[in-house]
């Protein structure tokens, strides 16, 4: 059984993603601003929170970055095409994704279901390696730890899925369709490459000593990214 949060001030789009959102492994919970939001994620066992962007008494932005500073379950933005801004700059504070209103039922049920298979490891095929160095990059699969010299970092799923993916392969430039591809499981267009760019920035921000000096994740201009083999 998976507990999602919806959480947007209009009670009708609450109501329509409860319907879109019905499935026998979901128990859904509801707010209605950010404060409710919070005070629920520290109540209750949250595995993913739809997560709106404008609300009163406190926003979904300010929201998100109080509940990251303990928890790591996926947060999906809930945002109006007018918000661009808002949609980088939340992708910057920990949102692992979002999707644009109004709301497609099948992407909503999709992009949910997606997120919550990478949250708990189900699904993932043949087993992977478990432990995965790379320099002074140490990653855990079994655990879900990730440290750099020998100092933990607090990544999001999606966060943690792009690095595995790197360090699986080092060496390897993806492309940000592919990367985009095997994290979230389907094909990006061009909103999803931009997607891939803001993780890997805020990826960057949490494992390199110098964010724009990176000794680890590299741009390849024109390809896409790769992690270096065996960086010290």
């Amino acid at each position: 059984m998976y507990n999602i949060l919806i959480c947007d001030d209009e009670k009708d789009i609450v109501n329509a993603l409860k319907i879109y959102l019905q499935n026998p492994d979901y128990r859904l919970f509801e707010a209605h601003n950010g404060i409710e939001a919070v005070e629920l994620v520290q109540k209750e066992t949250i595995h993913l929170i739809l997560l709106d962007i404008m609300m009163p008494q406190m926003d979904g932005i300010t929201a998100m970055a109080k509940i990251r500073e303990e928890f790591n379950m996926p947060i999906i933005l809930l945002t109006a095409k007018s918000e661009d801004q808002d949609k980088i700059l939340g992708l910057n504070i920990g949102a692992d994704d979002y999707i644009t209103k109004p709301f497609n039922p099948l992407e909503v049920a999709a992009r949910v279901g997606s997120q919550l298979r990478r949250y708990t490891r189900l699904g993932s095929g043949a087993a992977a390696q478990e432990l995965l160095t790379v320099g002074g990059i140490e990653l855990d699969d079994n655990t879900k730890c990730v440290t750099v010299d020998g100092n933990q970092v607090n990544l999001t799923p999606t966060e943690f899925d792009i690095l595995k993916l790197l360090m699986e392969y080092p060496g390897k430039v993806f492309s940000p369709k592919e990367i985009y591809r095997k994290v979230w499981g389907e094909d990006a267009l061009s909103a999803g490459e931009n997607t891939v760019a803001v993780h890997i920035r805020h990826l960057r921000e949490k494992i390199e000593i110098t964010p724009n000096e990176p000794r680890y994740i590299k741009v390849i201009f024109g390809q896409g990214y790769k992690i270096e083999k065996g960086r010290n």
